[in-house]
């Protein structure tokens, strides 16, 4: 039985799911779907990874379909925003996917590739446009893309969005869009910046939530292990040693942190690869075939790849560094366990990362099962005048006059026990 026909799909489109193995919706899915099929505003609140593609993709290939008009030239009669390369081109397979052979087109637009193919294709307009938010800007400066005859907007991964600084850029868009449209917005966490973007696209909205910020899938298995800073590298190939040949993905904070380490992978005999903001789409999209076909075991990548990867045998997710937004940590741990697998989480917490490893803790719950290593002693944990200890090594000891106290609040201890400043980089 196809269940996908109790929501008000239509049986066409049900039997062309039913040929994906798609009969039984998500709860996303079933939440959404109707009340997009009754043309309502939708903010949807789901963890990456829980069917959000289709639960507004479905309702709008369905109307588009049953409208049966065509695009006007540079045109999009649906625009799908979305924070990544790698979540566009997702969100463009499964939308391929659900259109199959009728006469509905989808066109995928994305910085890092070439920008004269792009216009070409949209010259005769498309019926679906799925794009990050800096190159559609590109697009609309240049002519290329008509957005005022667009019908449906969705933001996917809004919170992602903020995150990498698009809110200036949705700001612009949302002033070539008509007022007359529907909108979807769908979010994996709700920031207080949220409440803006609502009130800027959204009209009258229906409110869906079908999981709380923090939840983890119940298959994965999380730990914790103490390791300094200078020798996370070894420790990190020493754990890849013991599982040799399974897949992997470890998460890195800046592109350049991830490059040099995918290096030092490769040049210690694992099959590594990387994907990361400074590397094109072209160079990324080979990286990502070349893990999912085996060829690689191994794939350094920055937050870029904490959603919109939908690899069903990775086995494993280290987090080399922790991000310094809580809710990245479950995104990207959310890359194995999937297809009902089981799957592992490895954190590494470096002496300056005590802060963001509580801000972990606190978003998921409960502390993570520690595997290796002892904790970081702050100043409120140490004995009074002792100085903070190191996993697996004696506390050093403070210079003469220095002054007293450990580092706290993630900031190791420089020469004569003062704070050391911590650079900022930007991560993508």
């Amino acid at each position: 039985m196809n269940y996908f026909a109790e929501l008000g799909l239509s049986q066409k489109l049900s039997d062309r799911l039913a040929e994906l193995g798609l009969t039984e919706p998500t709860p996303i899915q079933s939440k959404a779907i109707p009340r997009v099929l009754e043309g309502r505003d939708i903010m949807g609140l789901a963890q990456t990874g829980t069917g959000k593609t289709a639960a507004f993709g479905l309702p709008i290939v369905q109307t588009l379909h049953s409208k049966g008009q065509k695009p006007a030239p540079r045109s999009a009669r649906a625009l799908i925003l979305a924070p990544t390369r790698e979540l566009v081109r997702q969100i463009m397979d499964n939308l391929a996917n659900y259109v199959g052979k009728s006469h509905l087109k989808v066109t995928m637009v994305v910085g890092g590739a070439g920008i004269g193919a792009q216009i070409k294709r949209m010259e005769r307009g498309t019926d679906i446009l799925v794009a990050t938010p800096g190159r559609l800007i590109d697009l609309t400066e240049r002519k290329a893309v008509d957005l005022s005859q667009t019908e449906y907007l969705v933001l996917d991964e809004a919170d992602q969005m903020l995150d990498l600084g698009f809110i200036h850029a949705l700001r612009q868009i949302a002033k070539l869009l008509p007022q007359q449209r529907q909108t979807l917005l769908f979010s994996a966490t709700m920031p207080k910046l949220m409440n803006e973007i609502a009130q800027t696209y959204l009209t009258d909205p229906v409110r869906v939530q079908v999981a709380p910020p923090g939840k983890v899938a119940d298959k994965i298995t999380q730990s914790l292990h103490y390791v300094d800073k200078g020798e996370k590298v070894g420790h990190l190939k020493t754990l890849l040693a013991e599982h040799r040949g399974e897949k992997a993905i470890v998460f890195t904070r800046t592109k350049h942190g991830a490059e040099r380490l995918m290096k030092s992978l490769d040049g210690a005999g694992f099959k590594a690869g990387s994907i990361h903001g400074n590397k094109s789409q072209a160079q990324r999209d080979r990286a990502l075939a070349a893990f999912k076909a085996g060829q690689l075991d191994v794939l350094v990548a920055t937050d870029v790849a904490a959603r919109g990867i939908d690899i069903p045998l990775v086995k494993v997710v280290y987090n080399f560094d922790l991000p310094n937004v809580p809710e990245n940590y479950v995104h990207r741990i959310g890359r194995t366990a999937r297809a009902g697998n089981d799957g592992r989480a490895i954190a590494f917490c470096g002496q300056d990362e005590m802060k963001e490893l509580r801000q972990i803790e606190k978003l998921l719950g409960f502390a993570l099962p520690v595997e290796g290593g002892n904790a970081w002693l702050g100043p409120k944990d140490a004995p009074d005048g002792a100085e903070p200890k190191r996993p697996g090594r004696r506390p050093r000891r403070r210079p003469s006059g220095g002054p007293k106290g450990g580092f706290k609040g993630g900031t190791g201890g420089g020469a004569g026990g003062g704070p050391r400043r911590r650079s900022k980089r930007r991560a993508a």
